[in-house]
């Protein structure tokens, strides 16, 4: 069965980070996107990777929804050539704008944040919230110490392996977007047994 993904989550740094291949892969994201009829979904701002992917797809004449804070907004971060702008009061509305805008989400490298909205994905689809497909654009193998620690949550009892497998994982965009639209979330419980 085939997702049909018009609009795609991406959570990603707002720095550029050391690596450049990183940056690559977020402007060839934007790339993949445009050419696949994709909504670029994510959080608002003109700076880092989150710029990067940004500026990747408008420059192809694509489409961007920004959802970001007043906080950050009144920062001056804002991008400024949003197809659509949504601003919200916290970082809590912020994510639940986000994940309605979206039909699948993915993280690219990044930090704290990036790590803290793509987990809040999985646990919503772990819990039944969603059934959207969730992914990891694994460039060099950013995520392997967190695909690695997945794992051994399965091993302890604490995640189902049906969502694990179910998770995407992705060296390229190209690979990443086939897999986001072939990938279905299983309908389990929450509860390992």
């Amino acid at each position: 069965m085939a997702n049909d993904i018009r609009s795609l989550c991406v959570y990603c740094g707002s720095s550029d980070g050391y690596v450049a291949a990183h940056a690559d892969a977020a402007r060839d994201l934007g790339r993949h996107l445009v050419e696949n009829n994709i909504r670029l979904v994510y959080g608002g701002a003109a700076v880092g990777l989150m710029g990067i992917v940004a500026d990747a797809v408008l420059a192809r004449g694509g489409s961007v929804t920004g959802v970001i804070t007043e906080h950050f907004d009144a920062a001056g971060i804002t991008h400024s050539g949003l197809t659509k702008c949504v601003i919200t009061p916290d970082m809590h509305s912020r994510k639940a704008e986000m994940m309605q805008h979206s039909d699948a989400f993915v993280a690219l490298p990044g930090g704290i944040g990036t790590l803290e909205e793509v987990a809040e994905a999985l646990t919503w689809a772990h819990i039944g919230h969603h059934r959207k497909p969730v992914g990891f654009l694994n460039v060099d193998g950013f995520y392997n110490p967190l695909i690695n620690m997945l794992d051994q949550m399965v091993a302890s009892g604490f995640y189902r392996q049906e969502q694990r497998d179910a998770l995407v994982v992705a060296k390229t965009p190209k690979e990443l977007i086939s897999k986001l639209q072939s990938a279905v979330w299983p309908d389990v419980t929450k509860w390992v047994r």
